[in-house]
């Protein structure tokens, strides 16, 4: 059984293009003026006709108010919801309610303290996401990892995918010792930050494919 992938910050054909072909399950726009892969709802539109029915398209918003969310929805055609900042269950309840869409809540970890809220998200996200906590930094794509040892032998009553630091390297000893079925990546397949490398999606989503 292989492990999906999502493909989280891109910003142009190229890199949608490569990770549909090479297999991608999910396809990640962000949308956080303060993130260096920051993309309009504009160009998110034009790109998201890129993308095949079989592939779910991800829109990344951090605090974002009603408004902001709407402007993207006007123009994109997301599938899921990424909350990545500091959204109560509260909050994110609501926000699935506005956009009528599943919603996964994004929990950054550094210690076992930040796995506490877990419940209170399970209760109201379709879909949880554990990323590393490194500052203030919401929208992850900072290219390092937490303690994996962390979700080892944890089970959620909600699907969830693994983030944080994943590359080529890592990705077998990440699902080894947290048991991820489902791994999102942005900085692990750059050349440069922000910036895609075709040949390191390919090889990601190859390796990927063959974990079980």
């Amino acid at each position: 059984m292989s492990v999906d992938v999502k493909i989280c910050g891109l910003h142009d054909a190229a890199g949608v293009e490569t990770a549909v072909e090479a297999g991608a399950h999910y396809i990640g726009f962000v949308f956080h003026a303060l993130s260096k892969r920051l993309i309009s709802p504009y160009e998110a539109g034009e790109l998201a006709i890129l993308v095949p029915s079989s592939v779910k398209r991800v829109g990344l918003f951090v605090d974002a108010s009603d408004n902001e969310i709407r402007e993207v929805l006007n123009a994109v055609p997301l599938n899921i919801l990424q909350l990545h900042g500091n959204e109560t269950p509260g909050r994110v309840e609501a926000v699935r309610r506005l956009a009528n869409l599943p919603v996964m809540k994004a929990l950054r970890i550094a210690t076992a303290d930040d796995l506490k809220p877990v419940a209170d998200f399970e209760a109201v996200a379709d879909r949880l996401l554990f990323d590393t906590r490194i500052g203030e930094e919401p929208t992850g794509g900072t290219g390092q990892s937490f303690d994996w040892n962390l979700l080892r032998g944890r089970v959620f009553k909600k699907p969830w995918m693994l983030a944080g630091g994943l590359n080529s390297s890592n990705i077998a000893e990440a699902v080894q010792v947290t048991g991820a079925r489902t791994l999102d990546v942005s900085s692990g397949v750059e050349d440069e930050t922000g910036r895609k490398d075709p040949t390191k999606i390919r090889e990601f989503i190859s390796l990927a494919a063959q974990l079980d």
